[in-house]
């Protein structure tokens, strides 16, 4: 199964990008987190990092960069269905071996059903922290057999 976690790119530079994630009731991963309450899980809050910085950094013929570490992650508003998803990666250090630091954030912009044009508009910190992101080790894959 694959996730996708931009469903737009709203701003980019060579150091930062913004994107954009519509979370959906139809998405299969909020069915069970949690049922008759769902939320989307933290951990796929740092995939749609992941996957802001992996625009940001994939230059071909470089490898596809992976993550490598995290740090400092932190967690805060939660994001339900309905919801918009903003994430903000900024490049804070590039390294001569390919990988580079980063730091993101999740902003959550709530739906606007029955909470007023003050309300929606408001945006909370979902996530924040940092993160490594190198080359893969599997660019070329062996033959099976």
């Amino acid at each position: 199964m694959h996730f996708d976690f931009v469903d737009a790119v709203l701003e980019q530079s060579s150091e930062r990008i913004v994107t954009l994630k519509q979370v959906s009731a139809a998405e299969e991963y909020l069915r069970d987190h949690f049922p008759g309450y769902p939320i989307l899980p933290g951990v796929f809050m740092l995939e749609s990092m992941v996957q802001a910085a992996r625009r940001l950094l994939d230059a071909p013929p470089r490898p596809r960069p992976v993550l490598a570490e995290v740090r400092n992650l932190k967690y805060g508003a939660m994001v339900r269905p309905g919801d918009a998803l903003i994430v903000e990666v900024e490049v804070r250090d590039r390294r001569d071996d390919g990988s580079a630091d980063c730091r993101g954030t999740c902003r959550v912009r709530r739906a606007a059903t029955g909470l007023g044009v003050a309300a929606a508009a408001a945006e909370e910190t979902a996530a924040s922290g940092r993160f490594t992101m190198r080359e893969s080790r599997w660019s070329v894959r062996p033959a099976l057999g």
